[in-house]
């Protein structure tokens, strides 16, 4: 799930200076379970908007903000209204595929914080840092880029106490979790394999996945 967070609604209203019709488009997915940009944070929004002297002339909520023919569907609902600006309550991704499907500046109302696990309603973790390269086969399923503050992937650095992290101890040590997981796995012997330190001068941005070419 990608977790967002509200920006203040000042930066926001700041991106909006001089905008007098509005659009407002949300997602039924990720941005509804942050409770960011759902049917009651959409209707929050257009009424506040209203409230300070904009016109919200239209709102959508697709499933999905980042399936691009989709949102492509979704946003006709603005054709002909004059809208000047449209408001994503989405993710970053889901902005941006609004922006690609409309001949007018699109504004994010949220930051994107991280790909992460539901714990409990209204709680989240972050869980990945999308790194094109997983290593959790090797760590007991847990990942020491995201899990640990440095983002070591062959071993703690030294600094822990009392199995809390040196950089932040509210945090256990992940390679600690890493190895008691390990051991508890009967899989203590990948502590012995090396693992290359993370580069990224193989990628070039933005990358591209099509499972229709990988089929050929």
């Amino acid at each position: 799930m990608i977790i967002t967070q509200k920006k203040p609604i000042e930066e926001l209203m700041a991106m909006l200076e001089g905008v007098t019709k509005v659009g407002i488009v949300g997602c039924a997915s990720c941005a509804t379970s942050c409770k960011t940009g759902g049917q009651p944070e959409m209707e929050e929004l257009k009424a506040y908007l209203e409230s300070q002297g904009k016109e919200v002339v239209g709102m959508a909520i697709p499933d999905e903000s980042c399936q691009k023919l989709l949102v492509k569907k979704e946003v006709k609902v603005f054709r002909n209204t004059g809208v000047e600006a449209i408001v994503s309550m989405a993710c970053g991704d889901g902005a941006q595929t609004v922006a690609v499907n409309v001949d007018v500046p699109v504004y994010p109302a949220n930051n994107t914080m991280f790909l992460g696990q539901a714990e409990r309603v209204g709680v989240f973790n972050e869980a990945c840092r999308m790194c094109g390269d997983c290593v959790v086969g090797q760590t007991a399923g847990i990942c020491p880029i995201t899990q640990c503050a440095k983002s070591l992937v062959n071993g703690p650095c030294g600094g822990q106490k009392n199995g809390k992290c040196e950089v932040n101890p509210e945090n256990d040590c992940a390679w600690i979790k890493i190895y008691n997981r390990l051991v508890a796995l009967g899989q203590e012997d990948k502590l012995l394999e090396t693992r290359p330190d993370k580069g990224y001068a193989s990628y070039s941005y933005p990358r591209k996945i099509s499972l229709k070419e990988e089929k050929k």
